[in-house]
Order: C-alpha cells, then structure tokens, then sequence
C-alpha cells in the first residue's frame, strides 16, 4: 500500500497536475459541507468526502489525505469549541487510544477489509439500543471506561478511514452532549488521528503532494466546523441524540452493505 502511494504520487510535478480546477473546487465544495455535518453531530465527514478523494486520487492515497483532513477537521471544532472541551475525559480517552491507533495503522495491511467492515456496521446498529438503554438506565461512563474503551476503539481507528460513530456515542454516553460532546470528541481524535498520520509518516506514505491535498481539503473541513456552530446552538438535546441514532443507523446499513459486495 505505501510503497504504492509513495511511487504514485512523487512521480508527477506539479502536486496538482493531475486534477483540473473544477476538481479542485469539488474537494472543497464536498469537505465544506461534510466538515460542516460533522460539526454538527460530530462525525460522518469520511461518508461524504472519502469517496470523492478515491474517486480523484485513488484508494491509496485517499486514505492518508482523509487522515490530515480529519486532524483540520478536528482542530476546527476544538477550536470552535474551546470553552467546553472536557480534557479530564479527553485524556483518559487518548492515553490508550494513541497507542492503539499506531498498532491499528500498522497493522492496516494484515487484517482483510471485509472483516473489520463487517465487525462495525454490526457494532454501530447495536450501539443505537444500547446508547438508548444506558439513557434510560442514567448510566454513564466514567474516565476508567474511556480509557478501557480508547484502546480498541483506537486500534479500530487506526485501519479504517474513521470510527466517529464509535466515539461519538461513546462521549454521549460520558454525559456530554452538543458543544461538549463535538469538542471533547474532537481533541481525544486528535491525539488519534496525530498518530496515525506519523505511521503513514514513517511508511513513506506521506509525500509532499498528499500532505498538500489534505491540507487542502481539511481546511474545508475547519472552515464547515465553525459554519456548525450556529446550527448546534439552536438544537436541543433530544434532537441532537436523535441526530446521532440516524447517524449509527446509516454508518451501519453502509458498512454492512460495503463488506458484502466485496
């Protein structure tokens, strides 16, 4: 995989000669609208913008374009945010999530594609009952199950493109919601996606034309994240879980129907 992207990508000067404007402006037109989604119920930017980047770049290098993407991405609702950020919940959730995220995105090539897809989808469809079953329980995660969670779900973050259907509703069952939620979410991803974009780093995956690109589409992805907040302000509470239930549902049906065409 990297030794691909790395041959693919350094061959060709300029960075962009590949791509006409009108290619150019669709990044920024999809990331400014899945930035702006994503900053309202804080994931699902990779749904709408990881297929727009495979279509343009190909599989291979998508994958660490999203990845410096989604770290912009992420910077844009913490700063949005900046005020709520939970850090006693960030860094529990990050201290075994970073870790696990450079075992994950090392370990990309071994594990089958299908698989993890698989595992997923039907994890996000059953997080839907559960989240609302804690709910009517008034039972919530402390910082101990953060970090018991950050691990796997860090590892799981490390092969796939995003696992911010996981974490979200993880974060809500913390008792977070809204601007909290979007702003501790987002800088425990941080420490996450920071590490998977060193492993790629390392494999030679990241050359000057993929860093480029991400920086081009994350700085869509920043620019929709403040564009969110005028809409999580007038949304209450119950709305914005709803929000997150669509969200699992659609991740899960995806991923399930994605791992059985392959």
């Amino acid at each position: 995989m990297y030794r691909d992207a790395r041959s693919d990508t350094t061959s060709s000067l300029p960075v962009f000669s590949g791509l006409t404007h009108l290619e150019y402006l669709l990044v920024l037109g999809v990331a400014g609208v899945a930035g702006t989604l994503s900053g309202i119920i804080g994931t699902g930017s990779s749904l709408l913008l990881m297929p727009v980047l495979v279509l343009l770049y190909g599989p291979w290098q998508a994958v660490p374009i999203m990845a410096i993407a989604a770290v912009m991405g992420n910077v844009g609702k913490v700063l949005a945010w900046r005020r709520v950020v939970d850090w006693r919940a960030c860094a529990a959730y990050g201290a075994t999530a970073a870790p696990g995220a450079a075992i994950g995105a090392a370990s990309l090539l071994v594990i089958p594609q299908r698989i993890v897809e698989l595992a997923l989808g039907v994890f996000f469809l059953a997080m839907i009952p559960l989240r609302r079953w804690l709910a009517h329980k008034a039972w919530h995660f402390t910082p101990t199950h953060l970090a018991l969670i950050g691990g796997p779900v860090g590892f799981l973050t490390g092969i796939v493109v995003s696992t911010g259907p996981i974490t979200v509703p993880i974060f809500l069952a913390y008792g977070l919601v809204k601007g909290g939620l979007l702003a501790t979410e987002a800088a425990g991803s941080l420490l996450v996606y920071g590490v998977k974009v060193t492993v790629f780093r390392r494999f030679g995956a990241l050359p000057a034309s993929i860093i480029l690109k991400g920086l081009m589409a994350g700085s869509a992805l920043m620019t929709g994240s403040f564009l969110a907040r005028y809409v999580v302000v007038r949304l209450t509470t119950d709305a914005f879980r709803l929000l997150v239930d669509g969200l699992m549902l659609a991740s899960g049906l995806s991923l399930l129907w994605a791992a059985l065409l392959r």
